[in-house]
């Protein structure tokens, strides 16, 4: 009997007006390219949104439509949308994740997201400057557990400064298991440093 082709697992990309298009472009084109997983881009709405690179993207799907269906994971980049709080209908998503045990990953204005949401207050974590969060997010009281580096994993959740796009991608194909540990690190080799092993 021939078995069925069971359907992939799906990486939300969360898109919204000014997104970083740049901070999940590394992760995005290897998960992609891999074939283990679908990349699914989601919105507040179906309309299309403009990148901060000028980049026009129409989301896949929407918070409402999917419900995060088959998530193995939900990316959160940067934009300023996210700093002056324009978007806070993905919270719930965020939320949802969290209880649920789907990893999240954020990167640049993401992280203050999650900080604002407590999900930073007892856990390692980083973002663009531990100020950076005291500012940007008022509920924020997780200082005690910054770390100064490019990007931190604590169990599901994925935390990386905005000019660490690789180290944020790195995080993100460990934690998806994309490929061996070896065949990752020969992939951040290539990208951080040009540097091709064989």
């Amino acid at each position: 009997m021939e078995r069925k082709n069971e359907a992939k697992k799906k990486v939300y990309l969360f898109v919204f007006d000014s997104f970083s298009d740049w901070e999940p472009a590394y992760a995005i084109a290897e998960i992609t390219s891999s074939g283990k997983y679908d990349v699914e881009t989601f919105g507040i709405s179906a309309s299309a949104v403009k990148s901060a690179g000028g980049l026009m993207v129409t989301p896949g799907t929407t918070i409402a439509d999917d419900g995060l269906t088959g998530a193995a994971m939900i990316i959160i980049p940067g934009g300023t949308a996210l700093e002056e709080r324009r978007v806070d209908e993905v919270l719930p998503v965020i939320e949802y994740a969290y209880r649920n045990n789907i990893p999240v990953a954020a990167i640049c204005a993401g992280t203050t997201l999650l900080a604002d949401m407590g999900m930073l207050d007892d856990i390692p974590h980083t973002g663009n400057d531990v100020r950076y969060l005291q500012k940007m997010a008022s509920w924020y009281k997780g200082a005690a557990y910054y770390k100064n580096e490019p990007a931190v994993t604590s169990g599901n959740i994925i935390t990386a400064t905005g000019v660490y796009p690789v180290e944020f991608a790195r995080e993100i194909f460990i934690k998806l298991q994309l490929h061996d540990n070896a065949t990752i690190e020969k992939w951040y080799q290539l990208f951080k440093h040009g540097i091709w092993q064989e």
